[in-house]
């Protein structure tokens, strides 16, 4: 073989060699250098390092915040609800030796996170009522399910960073129940509601009726004086029209009651001749 064909095997040996002993992290990167399988060092810096080529070799995790969706739960409150809880997790690693021993992958931690944050979701949620769940009580709760968490969590190299639920739901049977309560509540309400504007009309006409029989007693009152003081004011002119000359007024008011009586319609009378009433048909008794 020739020189020329050794030197270049051993410049692609030495190539190979030199590629396979430099690997890069990134700032988003920390990892492990594994010799045979077992952990050499820990990478937890960006930039380029260096490694034994073929011997060792290297394993990379996340260094940022990563999200887990919890499956949809059925849990049951302190009340004896049962409720359809949504949540999901937040998680990061924080020291990769210890998540390499215990867990090794990401798929493999969340299937510890799955049932680790739904046994602690299970009993927080268990020591307290629905509406303390739908209340602002809910972060409390929620903190005190990630603390709860963290302190299993602590020995897979990982930190639970938040625990959080989106929906806490009803079950169908259950949510169908309380919708009927509802509306025959809300039916109720509606009820009581009518029968106290019901009452308070009532009140209204009746005060309005007793308003209007005062009103109409007091008119009539009114009226009924100034009649009488009317009356009274006529018979005083009257009296005083019949002192100034008796015998006209006699004969006005005589005219009047002949027109009053016979009229236009013919009325018959029969009477005797020396009647009062006829009294100025009498040539002997007439006007001076």
């Amino acid at each position: 073989m020739s020189k020329t064909a050794i030197s270049i095997i051993f410049i692609v040996i030495i190539s190979f060699l030199g590629i396979n002993s430099l690997f890069t992290m990134n700032e988003r990167q920390q990892g492990l250098v594994l010799q045979f399988g077992e952990p050499k060092r820990v990478i937890q810096d960006s930039g380029l390092h260096v490694k034994l080529p073929v011997i060792q070799n290297t394993i990379k995790y996340d260094k940022r915040i990563l999200e887990y969706d919890l499956p949809i739960e059925e849990v049951i409150a302190v009340d004896k609800k049962r409720m359809l809880i949504d949540s999901f997790t937040r998680f990061k690693i924080t020291d990769p030796l210890e998540f390499y021993k215990t867990v090794g992958t990401e798929s493999n931690v969340r299937n510890r996170l799955n049932s680790n944050v739904i046994s602690s979701l299970r009993r927080v949620v268990g020591r307290v009522t629905l509406d303390e769940l739908l209340s602002e009580d809910r972060s409390k709760i929620m903190e005190d399910i990630k603390m709860e968490v963290n302190n299993e969590a602590s020995r897979f190299g990982i930190e639970i960073v938040d625990v959080r639920i989106r929906r806490a739901d009803l079950p169908e049977a259950n949510s169908q129940a309380i919708y009927e309560r509802m509306i025959s509540e809300r039916v109720r309400e509606a009820k009581e509601f009518r029968a106290k504007g019901a009452e308070t009309a009532q009140k209204i006409r009746a005060e309005a009726d007793k308003e209007k029989t005062v009103i109409l007693a007091e008119a009539t009152k009114k009226g009924e004086i100034l009649r009488g003081e009317g009356e009274s004011e006529a018979v005083d002119v009257y009296a005083n029209a019949f002192k100034k000359d008796p015998d006209f007024y006699s004969f006005y008011r005589s005219m009047q009651a002949y027109g009053n009586v016979l009229g236009e319609e013919g009325t018959t009378m029969i009477l005797s001749p020396d009647s009062e009433f006829l009294e100025f048909f009498n040539n002997s008794k007439g006007l001076n």
